[in-house]
């Protein structure tokens, strides 16, 4: 029996894709308002803090709050004044940095 690996190649790529898709969810205001109320997140404006002392004089491309596999992650872009875009991943409960790398 012989496989056309061709075949299958793009139904893997879907595959992938539609499983990582299912591993993180954007969080809306609303939720995030109420996690934040219930003492479950750290505001983002501390965390922001955070982001930018690592890179002083950066400017705030985008924030936003997602769920990946039970954790809370704020995932926050920013740009350097090298001109340089970061992408950090910091524990939106208890402010940890999980990721800092270049986008």
């Amino acid at each position: 029996m012989t496989v056309n690996l061709r075949a299958y190649g793009p139904v893997a790529v879907a595959l992938l894709a539609f499983c990582s898709v299912g591993l993180a969810r954007d969080l809306d205001q609303d939720e995030a308002l109420r996690l934040r109320q219930q003492g479950i997140i750290l505001p983002l404006e501390q965390l922001l803090q955070q982001a930018l002392d690592r890179y002083p004089g950066a400017r705030l491309l985008e924030a936003e709050l997602e769920e990946k596999r039970g954790v809370y992650i704020y995932e926050v872009e920013l740009l350097t004044p090298q001109g340089v875009v970061r992408e950090l991943d910091l524990d939106a409960t208890t402010g940890r940095l999980l990721k800092d790398k270049e986008d």
